[in-house]
């Protein structure tokens, strides 16, 4: 839906540094992403990393403490890590509060007993290795959404498009949501593209990527992007604070991800992390305060969402192939 012209938000530093003669080149209304969320919104928040139901009470608690709006709570070891119980819980305190609760679907490649993903070279990354991965990642999905859930984190592009038939063959709730894993995110348009047409309905894009990057996307696809703010250590522990009014307008519709740098993996969780993952999340909420506070020192604090909104609007797809795929191969004789 295209929106109006955004008011311009003051650039940090600008009136100081004209004093003294440094004067900042202007912005390009043509970069300005033609894209909004459905309800006109051009961003969200999420806090990421939230592995349980004792994680999303300090989140949920802090979050009302500082005021920072949460559209989001998304988790990392995935959904085979929690009980049906825990699971239970988490579906009941986001629906509360109206925000949207997301899992991450089951093994990968980073967890598998294959050596390649240690390998100098990374191998296949967080894929899901051979068919009984992927058979878990189904199950995953039947189950959390059984149980409530309407989003799921997913990390390899086959069990995005199995999961994206299972949803048009309604065997996954239609309102289902996917959300592709800033572990595997896309780094051009034309990758973006695809991801988008197998299914996804918001894709992390990794925290490098530039401002002319997310108008080169912006340009061929409207499908919402996440981008941590301030990146995990091992995605590289960016932070971007000061570029979020410009990410924004560069990438909306956008989820601004309140991620936590020089901070220890906790993934998969378990009570011996449990000190480190519930510190970590309090944290993760004051650093969205941070970035609010800093969009309204900008100016830059109109246009979100409002709380509760979820889907993503219409997006393109495949054709999604209700039967069974034929696989056979035609060789050709020379």
């Amino acid at each position: 839906m295209p929106q109006p012209p955004p008011v311009r938000p003051r650039r940090p530093g600008v009136d100081a540094l004209a004093r003294i003669g440094h004067l900042f080149p202007d912005t390009d209304p043509s970069d300005t992403s033609a894209h909004a969320f459905p309800d006109g919104g051009t961003w969200r928040t999420e806090v990421p990393s939230v592995e349980g139901p004792e994680a999303l009470a300090v989140v949920l608690e802090e979050s009302a403490r500082l005021d920072v709006p949460v559209h989001r709570i998304s988790q990392g070891s995935g959904i085979w890590m929690l009980t049906d119980t825990e699971i239970t819980e988490m579906v009941g305190a986001c629906a509360a509060r109206d925000i949207e609760l997301c899992l991450f679907t089951g093994p990968r490649g980073t967890w598998d007993i294959g050596g390649s993903t240690r390998s100098d070279s990374g191998g296949g990354g967080l894929r899901a290795r051979g068919h009984d991965a992927l058979a878990g990642c189904v199950e995953d999905a039947v189950r959390a959404t059984e149980l409530g859930v309407r989003c799921l984190l997913v990390a390899d592009e086959g069990v995005l498009w199995s999961l994206h038939r299972m949803r048009v063959a309604g065997i996954l709730p239609a309102d289902t949501t996917f959300k592709l894993s800033a572990l595997t995110g896309p780094v051009n348009p034309a990758s973006y593209t695809v991801y988008e047409q197998l299914g996804a309905d918001s894709l992390n894009v990794p925290s490098d990527l530039t401002l002319d990057h997310l108008t080169e996307i912006r340009r061929v696809s409207a499908a919402p992007m996440d981008m941590y703010v301030e990146a995990p250590d091992d995605l590289g522990g960016y932070i971007r604070m000061y570029e979020v009014a410009e990410l924004i307008r560069r990438g909306a519709p956008l989820y601004l991800k309140f991620g936590l740098s020089r901070s220890p993996g906790i993934y998969p969780y378990g009570a011996q992390l449990r000190d480190t993952a519930l510190a970590s999340a309090r944290e993760r909420v004051r650093r969205g305060r941070l970035v609010l506070d800093l969009l309204a020192r900008h100016g830059a604090d109109g246009g979100m969402s409002p709380l509760g909104a979820r889907l993503p609007g219409a997006l393109r797809r495949f054709a999604a192939p209700l039967g069974p795929v034929d696989v056979t191969l035609v060789l050709e004789e020379d």
